[in-house]
């Protein structure tokens, strides 16, 4: 079986941490999201792994390449929607293969799905999962266990079951995605291929999604997606006159000063200088070599080299790489901020 694992598209959502870089490289937990992916087909037997890569492409061949025990094929789609992605690798997939969003993350894996498509014998599997705005999604319909019917963010969702993006299909896919048109948004949909299937009789299965899952397309999504990961961390770290309390996760050459307070769950990367007078809350995961000092920050996202000092409290933030975030005396209690890459960024009252 191979992968195929889709990290294109343009992040629009997700600006201005997308106008420079792509977005499956933002950190959940210190780990760029699309290497869940990647693990996750691994966990599964996967060995021969296709990246679509879209117009943004920096940072997913470095964060990938040389890391795992598997062959990396890149292929580069202007971003048309998911079935355009298959048909772009159509020559790479010559057996089963696992489709796997980059932006998504599952807390139990994908075996579910591998496993279903093997018992069943499947022409495809697709997850579901019940969620509360169905308009954001592709949405299914089942009838008596069986998928009856499939539409694409539907104005009026005809059910509350999302797809969830992991996709398992045979080869007899690539017959229906000649078949496609684009749809009104202009793009091939996956969710047309499969009814496609559908009205063809084709055997599609329906996994129920096991665990939390989580589409990363907004920057609340990221936080939310980075809670639910830090929870799964394993703490053990001690210092001998920082405070940590907690699960916590400190990486090597990294430095705490004095006055310093750790609550996790929280994840601190390598060759960074954390204070003095730090207080880091639960939730929060700060990346390679940031400098940290006068600060209180929790519920937040810092990306790799960010500079923070003098910040009475940031909450509920993403902070881009090479961010430096700095105050003047009488700024606000609490601050909320979603920056980009290489920004400073000064507050003052």
């Amino acid at each position: 079986m191979k992968g195929l694992i889709l990290a294109g598209g343009h992040g629009t959502r997700l600006r201005p941490l997308t106008y420079t870089g792509n977005k499956h490289v933002i950190p959940i937990a210190n780990k760029p999201m699309v290497l869940y992916a990647v693990e996750s087909l691994l966990n599964v037997g996967v060995r021969e792994i296709v990246v679509i890569l879209g117009p943004l492409k920096e940072g997913i061949k470095e964060a990938i390449d040389g890391n795992y025990p598997a062959s990396f094929t890149y292929v580069e789609q202007e971003p048309l929607g998911l079935a355009h992605a298959v048909m772009k690798a159509e020559k790479y997939l010559d057996e089963p293969f696992v489709m796997h969003l980059g932006d998504n993350l599952l807390q139990n894996g994908i075996s579910q799905f591998v496993n279903k498509f093997h018992e069943t014998k499947a022409d495809a599997v697709i997850g579901v999962t019940p969620v509360r705005d169905p308009r954001q999604y592709g949405v299914v319909v089942l009838e008596n266990g069986r998928v009856k019917r499939l539409v694409e963010k539907p104005k009026d969702p005809p059910s509350n079951l999302a797809l969830v993006g992991v996709y398992v299909f045979t080869p007899v896919v690539h017959d229906y995605t000649k078949r496609l048109k684009p749809s009104w948004r202009g793009e091939y949909e996956i969710t047309d291929v499969l009814q496609l299937m559908v009205e063809d009789g084709r055997r599609v299965e329906v996994v129920q999604v096991e665990g939390w899952w989580k589409d990363t397309g907004k920057p609340e999504d990221l936080l939310e997606a980075n809670q639910l990961v830090l929870d799964t961390i394993h703490g053990g770290f001690r210092h001998d006159h920082a405070r940590i309390e907690g699960r916590v996760q400190v990486g090597e050459g990294t430095v705490l000063k004095e006055n310093v307070i750790i609550r996790g769950p929280a994840i601190i990367g390598k060759n960074c200088v954390i204070g003095p007078n730090v207080f880091i809350g639960p939730y929060t995961s700060i990346w390679d070599d940031c400098e940290l000092s006068d600060v209180e920050i929790e519920n937040s996202i810092v990306m790799k080299g960010v500079r923070i000092r003098g910040v009475s409290r940031i909450s509920y933030s993403i902070i881009g790489n090479d961010v430096v975030v700095e105050s003047k005396p009488g700024v606000p209690r609490i601050t909320r901020l979603v920056i980009g890459d290489r920004s400073r960024i000064t507050l003052s009252s």
